[in-house]
């Protein structure tokens, strides 16, 4: 089951290894320079109704946005015109990430206090776009326990100079350069220095404890490759290409950019393992605007209470988010920039981290050429 917020609590002091659980505080060769507040704090500052789900207004966000989708698709069938096409692929590949972020609720106990009725929403909002939901679930478990950590974080970590230069071409033309792409990449590979598959229940990124689940999510997701493989029999590839994997390829698109941007910027410090801890790293994230999007994929954007209190439901994360200014002070950071803007700068500026330091910042590769956007 996902650790809950007073697991955490319990836990702040050390990085937690994604195949070991949680390290002991010993583990910690010194004292982290802390920040100026606590977990308390903030938390203290947070009305209390913010972490208390509705499983009523969690169902109703589900079934809007599968109403939508079914919507959307009967009006590609029945106009079936290359004219709407584009606008169908554009508007159900948003729909299929706001279906996501649904089950990224689900992931962290936060669509409802029934663990069943997250795992079986999981399940029915991520195995039709292809993510392996307790995989997934669990991996992601790992990013917010250790958010921030060069070690140990697991997603969209940066990597030190020396590992930037001894990446091979692939890995670098993924990494860097169709990095809006690379989340299927990841889910069969995982990132630079990571070893392990979201399907594979032997995977080091699982828990002898968590085997089932992983069989159970991967069991589902192939359920949904035959159902797409019979639909490609007997309607022909095509079919395929204008009804899925086009909106399919939006969603990808959607989901790299978005968590990219959660954790890419230049002026944001990742900490070595010997100078993090818990609530230092959960801040070192930004919120940032999407503009008329927030509404539809449900104000994943703001993510800053979100990394530090996993179990706070996404309709509640803007008014815990006011909550928490006042004591995060400059810590609490937001970007009101055009995301475009956002995603070009740290594309041209954010490649890799010094090889030493116990605090570091992203810097550029003098290999890649600055965009005249910026």
């Amino acid at each position: 089951m996902v650790k809950t917020v007073p697991d955490l609590e319990n836990f702040v002091q050390s990085p937690v290894s994604s195949s070991q659980g949680y390290a002991p505080e010993s583990a910690t060769k010194r004292q982290p320079e802390r920040v100026p507040f606590t977990l308390q704090d903030v938390r203290q500052a947070i009305p209390a109704r913010c972490f208390e789900p509705s499983t009523a207004r969690s169902l109703a966000y589900f079934f809007l946005d599968l109403g939508i989708i079914a919507g959307l698709y009967a009006l590609a069938a029945y106009l079936d015109s290359w004219l709407f096409f584009p606008v169908f692929w554009f508007a159900a590949g948003t729909m299929f990430w706001a279906l996501f972020v649904v089950g990224h609720d689900c992931g962290h106990g936060s669509f409802s206090k029934h663990r069943w009725l997250n795992n079986l929403v999981g399940h029915l909002s991520h195995s039709p776009i292809l993510v392996p939901y307790h995989g997934w679930r669990i991996s992601h478990r790992t990013h917010h326990a250790n958010t921030g950590n060069i070690d140990t974080d697991e997603s969209w970590y940066p990597i030190s100079q020396e590992t930037y230069e001894s990446m091979g071409a692939p890995e670098k033309l993924i990494r860097f350069k169709l990095l809006l792409l690379a989340y299927p990449f990841y889910l069969f590979l995982r990132s630079s220095g990571r070893k392990g598959s979201h399907f594979l229940p032997s995977s080091p990124l699982f828990k002898p404890s968590e085997r089932n689940d992983v069989i159970t999510s991967t069991v589902w997701l192939l359920a949904m490759v035959t159902f797409l493989g019979a639909l490609t029999v007997k309607f022909g590839l095509l079919f395929l290409l204008k009804y899925y994997l086009v909106p399919y390829i939006i969603f990808v698109v959607w989901l790299d950019l978005v968590t990219y941007l959660h954790h890419t910027e230049d002026d944001i410090p990742w900490y070595r393992s010997e100078d993090w801890y818990f609530l230092k790293g959960a801040v070192s994230t930004i919120d940032r605007d999407y503009g008329l999007f927030n509404p539809i994929h449900h104000n994943i954007g703001t993510h800053v209470a979100h990394h530090i209190f996993l179990s706070i439901p996404h309709y509640n994360l803007k008014e815990a988010t006011e909550a928490i200014k006042p004591v995060l002070g400059d810590y609490y950071r937001k970007s009101d920039e055009s995301i475009f803007r956002s995603f070009i700068r740290s594309f041209n500026r954010c490649h890799f981290v010094p090889n030493d330091g116990g605090k570091v910042y992203y810097q550029p590769s003098v290999n890649l050429k600055p965009s005249k956007l910026v």
